[in-house]
């Protein structure tokens, strides 16, 4: 995936070429209608470099592209470009962080596997300073508040009025693990419960009694798209991370998350058992 590609720009080609082939056009013939060459065309629909929305407009009209999806796509094609929220950071955050960021700013739903921690969208802040704090790379306390300060700002999109929809399998270590404190193990177990209760959060517990599992590949996260050929696979390695939107790499994790979800816990039962565990720090 291009580093920089933004999620506008990647749904954009995706419905380009739907349009198109819902027409039976090639890719050459397309090019001939608007008047720009086989590989202009290509490219629009392959998320590869800007746009110009008066080029996507006349490529609606050789579709016989509706006026909804003419305005929808037109409008794709003047915001590719738009920056988020974070954009103020981005010469100080991991450019993996930057594209996190901007695939999650527009995500239906994301659904993560967590072997480790608890996913960043729903860590405390005395949970997630913890963890800055344990990183094996010393930083000074004003750096640390700051990457906190993002993390937090980053679960802005839970509080939206329509926010995507999370579904969190946890592993038994991930509620088990004393991060920071028994108290702030606590107060983190309490905002898990209080998340549990969301009618757009689902959170399971995978406990140790099912033994091994089908996630060896450690945790993952799958950012939805509007729709899946948009979806992409995030895994954070200990020396990096990785993006993945190939299809067979898609359904192989969209296989492992269906497996974990059913082996886990209910919802109820996960409560109860985060309810045990933090009676008992």
């Amino acid at each position: 995936m291009p580093a920089r590609a933004t999620t506008r720009r990647r749904q954009l080609g995706a419905t380009l070429r739907k349009l198109r082939a819902r027409k039976g056009m090639t890719l050459e013939e397309a090019g001939l209608c608007v008047g720009v060459s086989k590989a202009t065309v290509s490219r629009y629909e392959t998320r590869e470099g800007p746009v110009k929305w008066l080029v996507v407009e006349a490529l609606c009209r050789a579709y016989d592209a509706s006026d909804a999806e003419q305005n929808a796509l037109v409008g794709l094609a003047k915001d590719a470009r738009q920056q988020g929220w974070w954009r103020p950071f981005a010469d100080s955050i991991p450019e993996t962080m930057n594209l996190l960021l901007t695939l999650e700013d527009e995500a239906v739903r994301e659904d993560h596997f967590s072997c480790v921690y608890v996913p960043g969208l729903l860590q405390t802040r005395s949970y997630s300073t913890a963890l800055q704090q344990a990183n094996e790379v010393r930083l000074a306390p004003t750096e640390i508040e700051r990457l906190v300060d993002i993390h937090m700002r980053r679960q802005d999109i839970l509080r939206r009025a329509a926010p995507p929809h999370l579904w969190a399998v946890l592993d038994e270590s991930v509620i088990r693990r004393i991060v920071g404190s028994p108290a702030v193990m606590r107060e983190q177990l309490s905002r898990l419960l209080e998340a549990n209760e969301s009618p757009h959060i689902t959170l399971q517990v995978l406990p140790f009694s099912k033994g091994a599992h089908g996630a060896a590949m450690g945790s993952f996260l799958i950012i939805g798209g509007a729709e899946p050929s948009l979806d992409v696979v995030y895994v954070d390695y200990h020396t990096g991370s990785l993006f993945l939107e190939q299809e067979s790499e898609l359904e192989r994790y969209r296989l492992a998350f269906d497996y974990l979800r059913a082996q886990a816990l209910d919802m109820e039962a996960s409560s109860a058992l985060m309810q045990d565990v933090r009676k008992e720090l």
